[in-house]
């Protein structure tokens, strides 16, 4: 195999299905609001997302942290401040993920607690417009002067769970106070004003999420002038006292001169999906050519086969390439997510499979490792290795990854479905209902499938009226063989840019299955990645495995793929809630695999997703199967 086919694999903020196509932007999201998702495998994350995660961070904001209550404070402007500078932006973020759960399931008494929180949070707005609880509680008169403060980040998320809240419910009150924000900021900053470089980028994206909802064209000029700020000296270390590091902070030069991904992984990943969202509605191509650039250095070079990034906890981001160690791997959940958000834009600009197949890659890895099978504890940091000690929490400090996790799992119908003058993109599989326009007629699509346990998709076409249009299956870049039947009679379409193209006049009743071969793949690291010479992953379709001490107890240290090891799989209904494990054997030697997001699920002990292999060579030039 080759090496670019192992990584071969939008969160596009949009509440509905745009009729006008940008020429940077061929393929819009079809929105979660148009997709019921009905899956063996998702649909019970699903609920236990509705069920649990949402009310312990509830609980978590409410009772046992000060978050809600600093908003309670500044609102009668006295009172300490509690927790970090940035912690608005939990709540801001939680309120998200339950504006999008209020689309997908409403329910009045979640959408009552909303509302009392949001008035909580208008109540705190200050009269010109500015809402900051860590700075309306220890001095409004020291706003605006440290970079890295996070203002800008908190109001960026502030205006993301309004736009998402006004969608689900119609209710402005949220989109208000950020509108409001929006616009003291404007009157502060600017061509003519000051100049500002925000320590963490997030506001680029949510102007522009802001400038979709309100048609007010000034929100997404003012996202391109923040983005021009940077990579030109202005970064400052305010009264902190803290240096600027402009590496750290994406601000070594200029955002359309990028090349290699630097600094924290989580910021640069924000800092991309702004810059795709400018340039889809500016057309700038001078974005898009920078990402180009900098999806090959991420990609390529500094992903860890989880769809994790970002090696280091000393910077929480980057340091050189091929530099991918397992056990102090930082690969936080956060970053992951950000890969999911920004691989989806690229492929809105360029469809092409190899991104889709990075966000899924990071969708069933990286990023859904960071919650537990019950839904109430958080990943932080997902290593790639673990001596035992490495567990989920209830909570953190610093719990941006929990409310992430929380505004993330219930807008994945996002990624589904992309639509585009010419055709429908099937990007990923699981069961669904959706609701798709194309032209001015209307589709719905159906799929049936035990993905990612089995490689067969039923796709069913409804279709009032008959529809000429194209159909377009991605084809994983894991999948080396496939077959496609329309209406039970065998097809071999063609395949562009990793996508099978399906061309006709769908009537009501079409049936389309497609069947993806879905073998065990020994997997090699690129002879560069020092740590993995030796060394094979394995994966089966887009899951990614391990091995943990509690199914290989004796010598775990010890333990090696045996030469010439073949792979059994078999469904075990009744662990990990329902999943395919791998035994690779040979001779007397067994060991047994999980999917690697339910890992430090049972019992605490070691674990390994990369395990030394007997009678390989000990370099690899590139992946091979």
């Amino acid at each position: 195999m080759r090496y670019s086919s192992f990584f071969a694999l939008l969160l596009i903020a949009v509440s509905f299905q745009s009729g006008k196509e940008n020429s940077l932007r061929p393929v819009a999201p079809v929105s979660f609001a148009d997709v019921t998702i009905q899956d063996a495998f998702w649909s019970p994350r699903l609920d236990s997302h509705k069920d649990v995660t949402l009310a312990v961070c509830i609980d978590q904001i409410e009772n046992q942290t000060g978050r809600i209550r600093n908003f309670e404070n500044a609102a009668l402007g006295k009172g300490e401040h509690s927790g970090i500078f940035f912690d608005d932006s939990d709540v801001y973020k939680a309120l998200e993920g339950m504006a999008y759960s209020l689309r997908n399931h409403p329910d009045p008494v979640l959408e009552a607690k909303c509302d009392e929180w949001i008035s909580k949070i208008a109540a705190a707005q200050q009269p010109d417009g500015y809402i900051n609880t860590y700075y309306t509680l220890t001095g409004l008169e020291n706003r605006w002067d440290d970079m890295d403060k996070h203002e800008m980040y908190c109001a960026g998320h502030m205006i993301e769970a309004g736009v998402a809240y006004f969608e689900a419910t119609g209710k402005r009150t949220l989109l208000d106070v950020g509108i409001r924000m929006a616009d003291h900021m404007m009157e502060v900053f600017g061509p003519g004003k000051r100049d500002w470089v925000p320590g963490h980028e997030e506001i680029e994206l949510a102007l522009v999420k802001l400038f979709r909802t309100t048609g007010k064209r000034k929100y997404l000029e003012f996202a391109d002038w923040l983005l021009g700020e940077r990579g030109r000296g202005l970064g400052s270390k305010g009264k902190s006292g803290k240096k600027w590091n402009p590496i750290y902070y994406q601000d070594e030069l200029p955002v359309k001169e990028i090349t290699d991904i630097t600094g924290h992984a989580v910021r640069a990943m924000y800092l991309f999906c702004g810059m795709a969202d400018v340039a889809a509605e500016t057309g700038d191509k001078g974005y898009i050519e920078a990402l180009d650039r900098v999806w090959d250095d991420v990609v390529l070079r500094n992903m860890y086969i989880t769809g994790g990034i970002g090696q280091s906890s000393h910077n929480e981001g980057f340091t050189k390439d091929y530099d991918l160690p397992n056990l102090t791997a930082y690969c936080e959940t956060c970053a992951s997510v950000g890969m999911v958000f920004w691989n989806a834009r690229m492929n809105s600009f360029s469809p092409d499979s190899k991104y889709t197949d990075v966000v899924e890659r990071a969708l069933y890895n990286g990023a859904l490792a960071g919650i537990s099978l019950s839904g109430d504890r958080f990943f932080y940091v997902n290593p790639l290795e673990s001596q035992g000690n490495h567990h989920r929490k209830a909570w953190y400090g610093c719990a941006c990854c929990p409310s992430q996790i929380c505004r993330f799992l219930p807008s994945i119908g996002n990624y589904i479905y992309g639509v585009s003058d010419k055709a429908v993109w099937i990007n990923l599989y699981m069961g669904n209902t959706a609701s798709v326009r194309v032209g001015r007629k209307t589709l719905t699509l159906t799929q049936e499938t035990r993905y990612p346990w089995e490689g067969t998709v039923l796709l069913k076409v409804g279709a009032p009226k008959p529809v000429s249009t194209g159909i377009r299956f991605r084809i994983p870049g894991w999948c080396k063989s496939f077959s496609f039947a329309v209406n039970g009679e065998p097809v071999e379409p063609a395949v562009e840019k990793g996508y099978a193209v399906l061309d006709r006049k769908w009537t009501d009743g079409d049936e389309v299955t497609f069947t993806m071969d879905m073998p065990v793949e020994a997997v090699a690291a690129p002879s560069l990645v020092r740590e993995n010479l030796g060394k094979r992953a394995i994966q089966r379709g887009p899951l990614v495995y391990c091995i943990e001490e509690t199914d290989n107890p004796k010598d775990f240290d010890a333990l090696r793929i045996p030469a010439g090891a073949t792979y059994e799989t078999r469904f075990e209904e009744e662990l990990l809630g329902g999943v395919v494990t791998i035994e690779a054997s040979s001779g007397d030697t067994v060991l047994r695999y999980i999917p690697y997001y339910a890992w430090d699920n049972r019992e605490a002990g070691k674990m390994k997703v990369w395990v030394p292999a007997d009678g390989v060579e000990p370099i690899e030039t590139e992946f091979v199967k």
